[in-house]
């Protein structure tokens, strides 16, 4: 990313282990780092980073905090499970002159959703990043991030994914799948990948798929989406879950999917005896190793 390195970087931080481990990446990288942590949704674990709050909607106290820290770049990082309650930041004037735009911005679909509420940064003369620009490191790369690659017929059923994926995304459908001896098990929706886990794990125990059949977790971006916000992650906890559930791995799109705490991901994988792949969606068959 070619900018002055001692230009500040804003983050405003939803849930999980992402945002931390960006801030860590740009500060290892020589670039000062602002953190806005929204209440509620953000890990306390930011206050490492001297993270400043805001309750999630509070649109006019966040721009003041960025323009007093001189930031033009912005990083929106972490999941967000609620959406902005304004009742509760009815004294934020700043808030309260843009309520137009941002309830403008609110309505629709998830991937509109994130579009809109991009171009409101933008035009309070911010620039929005990608995790990619800011933490290279953190993307998925071709190829196993363990010692374990999926078998012929774990290939099929990635292809299989990767299929049903590209077919669903203009659709503002989830970025995951579970396929299992070429059956189509479950797609993600609005709950999230963790909960997609569980649900294939309920069908598999209430005998609805055979023993032998291990499905395989497919993650993929949605073609229409903004790759600077929302990109599908994974790390420990996913493997952790689909190793409970019976899977016999994961495999998500290499460049578009980003893995948090790689190392502990990796022996994870290794200890369950699973696969971690990244993909090419545009291969014929994935580009998956054999």
């Amino acid at each position: 990313m070619d900018r002055p390195v001692d230009q500040p970087l804003a983050i405003l931080a939803g849930g999980g282990a992402l945002p931390l481990e960006v801030a860590e990446a740009a500060r290892s990288a020589g670039r000062r780092v602002v953190v806005v942590g929204i209440r509620g949704e953000a890990d306390a674990a930011i206050e490492a980073f001297g993270a400043q709050w805001v309750e999630w909607g509070q649109v006019g106290r966040l721009l003041d905090l960025l323009a007093a820290e001189h930031c033009r770049d912005l990083l929106l990082v972490g999941g967000v499970v609620r959406r902005p309650d304004f009742r509760s930041v009815a004294s934020d004037f700043g808030t309260v002159r843009r309520l137009p735009k941002i309830l403008a911005a609110l309505s629709g679909g998830d991937d509109g959703l994130l579009r809109r509420v991009i171009g409101l940064l933008e035009s309070e003369g911010l620039r929005v990043l990608s995790v990619p620009e800011v933490a290279p490191a953190l993307v998925l790369a071709n190829g196993p991030v363990g010692r374990r690659s999926p078998e012929a017929a774990h290939r099929a059923d990635i292809a299989r994914g990767l299929s049903l994926l590209v077919a669903l995304g203009p659709f503002d459908v989830g970025q995951a799948a579970i396929v299992a001896g070429g059956r189509i098990v479950a797609i993600e929706g609005a709950e999230g990948t963790d909960a997609l886990i569980d649900r294939y794990r309920a069908v598999r125990t209430a005998g609805r798929i055979t023993r032998d059949a291990q499905g395989v977790l497919v993650k993929a971006s949605k073609p229409q989406q903004d790759r600077r916000v929302d990109l599908p992650v994974i790390g420990p906890e996913t493997v952790r879950r689909a190793a409970d559930a019976g899977l016999a791995g994961i495999a998500a799109e290499a460049g578009q999917v980003l893995v948090v705490r790689r190392q502990e991901t990796r022996a994870a994988a290794d200890a369950a005896g699973l696969f971690v792949v990244g993909v090419d969606v545009g291969a014929v068959d994935g580009g998956l190793p054999r």
